[in-house]
């Protein structure tokens, strides 16, 4: 039994019921995997426009006030738009909030999107930071999306990050390092430049040797070139416990001239011998920043930081079906198995 006054992230379950208590709105019926254990998928609505630049509302002002500033033209999702690499759009999303009171939120790219090195934001109106959805904050959400590497297409539907639900201020139970796994005949991919458009609503379409080259590491290490891109593994298995989520944070820049992982939620199940998880490796999404930089294996990277849940989720990681549980090095549900 949940308890009402536990601080702590919201299970599958309290999300459904915030559902249907109308304090998660949608233009169109909620899917029936929409709901993760304890996350909640959003979807990209009709609308997106170009923009000039990157902003943040500020106090009291609406993002649809600040589009209005900043666009350079609209595009219609209705019909699929291609996101060209190196620009900057906003999108509706098809989800508003009306949160409750003590009940706040943060978004997160999903890990999808991360793969295929698309920066994505959540923007809430009067919001003073990119992703934190103030405690009970009523109004629309809108993502703004940054293709780094590849162009992709998207359309009405498409599901880029998911929101975490949480009540009061959850304590963090324990930090994690987390290393990078550079052994083996094959230690990671480079994204090629000058690629394909990405279709992110394509599911195991896509040759990954036309998008990917693969790593083969030397006594043990990898040089990162500038503004390049990469997909490497975790050193260790992650296992995140039933009663508990992740999030996986970078590490102070002052150790490394590189940004890893955008896609930061593990949700609770996620590696765990209950939910047929045993062995899975966190995926890295690395970016080499203005200088080269020489990784190590075992290196840490980056740090897994657990909260807990307010109560034991109903579904765990993988039981609606999982392209990630059990996974080793792996690129985005995008791809067919990399076959050498």
């Amino acid at each position: 039994m949940s308890d009402p006054l536990r601080a702590g992230i919201l299970p599958c379950q309290s999300i459904e019921d915030l559902i249907a208590q109308a304090a998660i709105l949608a233009d169109d019926p909620f899917d029936a995997d929409q709901v993760q254990p304890a996350s909640l998928d959003l979807r990209l609505g009709a609308r997106a426009w170009r923009v000039r630049a990157s902003f943040l509302p500020g106090r009291g002002r609406r993002v649809a006030e600040r589009i209005r500033d900043v666009a350079m033209h609209e595009l219609d999702l209705t019909k699929g738009a291609v996101l060209e690499r190196g620009c900057v759009y906003i999108a509706e999303l098809q989800e508003s909030l009306a949160l409750p009171a003590g009940v706040s939120a943060r978004a997160n790219p999903k890990s999808s999107t991360g793969r295929v090195d698309v920066f994505v934001r959540l923007l809430s109106d009067g919001g003073p930071a990119f992703d934190d959805v103030v405690e009970g904050y009523v109004g629309p959400a809108y993502i703004e999306i940054a293709p780094q590497t590849f162009s992709v297409l998207v359309r009405r539907g498409t599901r880029m990050n998911q929101l975490r639900l949480k009540r009061g201020q959850p304590e963090r139970l324990s930090i994690r390092d987390v290393g990078v796994d550079l052994t083996g005949d094959l230690a990671g991919f480079r994204a090629r430049r000058h690629a394909g458009v990405i279709d992110l609503d394509f599911v195991d379409g896509h040759d990954p040797r036309d998008f990917w080259e693969p790593l083969i590491p030397r006594r043990g290490e990898l040089l990162l070139d500038p503004g390049e891109f990469y997909i490497l593994a975790s050193k260790e298995p992650v296992v995140i416990p039933v009663l508990q989520a992740a999030e996986m944070t970078p590490i102070d820049p002052s150790v490394g001239e590189f940004r890893v992982h955008y896609a930061g939620f593990f949700d609770p199940g996620f590696g765990t011998e209950e939910a047929h998880g045993v062995g899975s490796r966190g995926v890295l999404e690395v970016r080499s920043h203005e200088t080269p930089f020489i990784l190590e294996d075992g290196q840490t990277v980056a740090r897994l930081v657990y909260e807990p849940l307010t109560e034991r989720p109903s579904r765990l990681y993988g039981d609606l079906g999982s392209h990630y549980q059990r996974q080793g090095l792996k690129l985005s549900k995008h791809f067919k198995i990399w076959d050498g």
